[in-house]
């Protein structure tokens, strides 16, 4: 999910970059952690006493782990912590469990208990960063080597209006559809042809549930936001937008009513009252849809492209299950895949000591791995050594040159199933890619919530009438000025 104040439009491979969320979509001020803690050893060299000497001691936490993570996540944390404290050996880290969700985020962000160092999604950068919720690093970051090789269309999402940075972006996804190979096969369904239309989609859906009884063919999220997020996913595959900008005057103007839209909803309403397609789950969020996926007990969904790792990490994904390919695209020449991505990002709640600390601990842990040999071997070395996923496809940061030589720089850590991966990484980088609506955009996806939670248990629900009422509430908080 991602807030930039231009309008959206198909981008270049160069612009790829841009993409991050999950599945979001969708992560400024902290103090103390509100879970408990796992610090790594501090190893100091011998040869970096007199480096600690020339500092003073500082303690950053750092969100860096999902709740309910591995031991094997959890090691392969504490041994980037340990590279980094060897390299920063005043620097004290302190990891503690975060997850960005909208409710959660609203809440820690209220109460001051973010760690020193947070992720948000590209749709938070712009409104944190115009109520000076998060901190401006802009000179810490430009002191950086490769400040110069940021995508532009990706730094932006974590600029101000004057171009200061404010956030650094780490990793960016295009949405895609996620589908289990071994539901497939036990449907009678070839799991190296996935659906590529809508059409074949809803085929294979009821195939699935038809079949496997107690499966869900196809299912979506619907709560914490997502389930705006998904039907904005299914609205731009099929050429809509949930909002328009005047060329001339700029004014913003929601439009969630639109025809692709109205057919996304009742394309759900048809799965789900017609076919019986879409089990018995209706409030769906990005973790529990993940969690259910895993469990075998949904055959498709859709959502970010980066998914492996974390239902790796939290669900015990069996990786013969996972199939990942892009999503289908409408024959509109507007249509194209929902994209997003993270940002890096500073709490308020921080001394100068803990900012200049934070900086080094963005650019150790998420960027050195995407733009040096080092960086991206020691990442896969340290993920691989604790059966952590190494080569999961993403859209590249900086460019798709850089994401490249970084795939031949880690090839022999991989350990991810590659194949299982192509029906996506073969196609994406042909496909029109667009921004998330520009203008709140998590309000947008919070008004969308509850509309796409009617059509999934009210068969009788007027797509037309939930969709005007929801398009003024969107309007009436685009046009109410933040306080």
């Amino acid at each position: 999910m991602t807030v930039k104040p231009i309008r959206a439009k198909a981008l270049t491979m160069a612009a790829l970059a841009m993409f991050a969320v999950s599945a979001c979509s969708s992560s400024s001020a902290t103090t103390a952690p509100a879970t408990t803690p796992t610090t790594a050893p501090n190893a100091t060299p011998v040869a970096s006493a007199a480096a600690a000497d020339t500092h003073k001691a500082t303690t950053i936490t750092v969100g860096a782990l999902r709740p309910g993570a591995t031991q094997e996540a959890v090691d392969a944390l504490n041994s980037q912590i340990s590279q980094f404290t060897a390299k920063y050996p005043w620097i004290t880290v302190t990891s503690v469990e975060y997850n960005w969700t909208a409710p959660t985020f609203a809440a820690q962000l209220a109460g001051g208990t973010l760690p020193t160092v947070f992720n948000i999604p590209f749709t938070d950068g712009k409104g944190l960063i115009a109520q000076h919720q998060i901190v401006n690093i802009d000179a810490r970051v430009r002191a950086l080597p490769y400040v110069t090789k940021f995508n532009p269309n990706v730094l932006v999402n974590g600029q101000d209006t004057d171009g200061k940075i404010f956030a650094v972006p780490y990793s960016a996804y295009g949405n895609a559809l996620t589908y289990n190979r071994t539901l497939f096969t036990q449907a009678g369904l070839d799991p190296d042809k996935p659906p590529t239309t809508w059409d074949e989609v809803k085929a294979d859906a009821k195939i699935i549930a038809t079949k496997i009884p107690g499966v869900a063919g196809f299912a979506t999220m619907a709560t914490q936001n997502t389930g705006g997020w998904q039907i904005t996913d299914m609205t731009y595959a099929l050429g809509g937008r949930m909002e328009a900008v005047d060329a001339k005057t700029g004014k913003v103007s929601a439009t969630v009513n639109n025809a692709q839209t109205k057919a996304a909803l009742a394309y759900l309403h048809g799965l789900r009252w017609d076919d019986n397609s879409m089990g018995a789950t209706f409030d769906y969020n990005w973790g529990t849809i993940n969690a259910d996926f895993a469990a075998g007990q949904i055959g498709m969904f859709t959502g970010g492209s980066d998914l492996y790792t974390a239902m790796v990490q939290n669900n015990a994904l069996k990786p013969a299950d996972y199939g990942v390919t892009i999503i289908p695209l409408a024959t509109d020449p507007n249509a194209g895949v929902l994209g997003g991505g993270n940002l890096a990002a500073v709490s308020v709640l921080t001394t100068e000591d803990q900012r200049d600390a934070a900086v080094d601990w963005i650019d150790f842990y998420y960027i050195e791995r995407l733009i040096t040999q080092d960086g991206a071997v020691a990442d896969a070395q340290a993920l691989k050594a604790n059966n952590q996923p190494v080569g999961v496809p993403s859209l590249p940061v900086f460019d798709k040159a850089t994401y490249d030589q970084s795939q031949l720089w880690i090839k022999d850590y991989i350990n991810v199933p590659t194949a299982q991966m192509a029906p996506f990484t073969s196609k994406i980088f042909s496909e029109p890619l667009f921004v998330e609506p520009l203008y709140n955009t998590q309000d947008l996806y919070a008004t969308l919530d509850p509309v796409v939670q009617a059509v999934l248990t009210d068969k009788n629900a007027d797509i037309n009438a939930l969709l005007d009422a929801a398009n003024v509430k969107v309007q009436k908080i685009i046009d109410t000025p933040a306080s």
